[in-house]
């Protein structure tokens, strides 16, 4: 079982979620700030089976592309979700 933790930006919360929920995905939505990506974001977490864990990344990457994404000078492209996946011992819904 994992956590998984997409902290993405604000334009991009409904379009994922939205999509997560469309798959069945329980998806808990927090308001956050912070520095990784310098503006006002949402956190979501996300609890899956360790076989779900890349198609859930895989939405979220694919919702998160804007069309004109272009490189920055340094070569990297601007980052719109960072995703932590962690190990889960136990999960229960009550």
């Amino acid at each position: 079982m994992k956590l998984i933790i997409a902290i993405i930006q604000d334009d991009f919360a409904n379009r994922v979620t939205k999509s997560l929920m469309d798959r069945k995905y329980r998806v808990t939505k927090l308001s956050s700030t912070g520095g990784f990506l310098k503006a006002g974001n949402t956190t979501l977490l996300i609890g899956a089976e360790d076989d779900k864990t890349d198609e859930i990344i895989r939405v979220v990457e694919k919702e998160c592309k804007k069309e004109n994404s272009s490189k920055r000078q340094d070569g990297e492209f601007d980052a719109y979700a960072n995703i932590f996946v962690l190990s889960m011992d136990e999960f229960k819904r009550i």
